[in-house]
């Protein structure tokens, strides 16, 4: 794969039940969307495109250099959205898609570019990222999903739960973080398209309803998923209006630090 080799596909819906119209909130007087869509382009994507539900949306893209493919307002996730953008595009079978989320406005670029290259490097259909968990919080969080890895990166678990169980440690004192490493999954996925439209087209798996975890279908399906460890810290994405406060804390930050580089 050639360092740009790939597309960077952003499903952003305007309802959100935490934070409605998430997409077009302010960031420094720029809507998250547009911020999400620059991270796609500084990573290196031959195209980037958004697929989104709302014509607001779409208008807030104008002049931004990215695409956008207007898809169904009753997608069930942003995978289904992806794969009617997929439809809509008409993207080739083998390309290599990266499903970015569209409240990552700090998204490094060089993790876009890296989860691009572990679908080509791999041969899986499917590819992923981890970061190692480094503190006992975390670990014991059941927002912080778990991945856990075989000996040749592909992906053998995701759990709500803190999954491998320490469980001598965890006898002695479940306060202190074990020793070993942990890891937790960062949600940003790549695909080969025709892989994105056959993950689609499967019906929710017992495991994925059990844990509220979509990519629990592909394990269950017998596929693989190739996860790789981010090159670069990921920040937290925006949900709740507390999020989007201290987004536009980090971007003030950058720009400061900007300015005086």
């Amino acid at each position: 794969m050639t360092p740009s080799d790939f597309i960077v596909a952003i499903p952003a819906r305007y309802a959100a039940s935490r934070l409605p119209g998430k997409p077009l909130r302010q960031i420094g007087g720029e809507s998250m969307v547009l911020h999400v869509a620059r991270r796609a382009l500084a990573a290196g994507a031959r195209e980037v495109w958004v697929a989104t539900d709302d014509v607001r949306i779409a208008d807030a893209l104008q002049g931004s250099g990215v695409q956008v493919a207007m898809t169904a307002a009753d997608h069930q996730s942003g995978t289904d959205r992806l794969a009617e953008c997929a439809r809509i595009a008409d993207w080739a079978d083998d390309a290599i898609v990266v499903n970015l989320q569209g409240d990552e406005p700090f998204a490094p670029a060089d993790g876009i570019a890296c989860v691009a290259r572990t679908v080509a490097d791999s041969g899986a259909g499917i590819a992923t990222l981890a970061a190692p968990i480094d503190d006992i919080e975390m670990l014991l969080d059941p927002n912080a999903v778990k991945v856990v890895r075989a000996g040749n990166g592909d992906a053998l678990y995701f759990s709500r739960a803190p999954v491998p169980w320490p469980r001598d440690a965890f006898a002695r004192d479940r306060s202190v973080m074990p020793e070993g490493q942990w890891l937790r999954h960062i949600g940003i996925y790549g695909y080969r398209v025709s892989a994105l439209r056959a993950f689609a087209a499967l019906p929710p798996g017992r495991l994925e309803r059990v844990e509220s975890l979509e990519q629990l279908r592909a394990l269950e399906a017998g596929w693989r998923i190739a996860v790789a460890l981010a090159p670069s810290p990921f920040p937290p994405g925006v949900d709740t209006p507390e999020d989007l406060a201290r987004a536009e804390r980090i971007f003030m930050q950058q720009q400061s630090g900007n300015d005086h580089g």
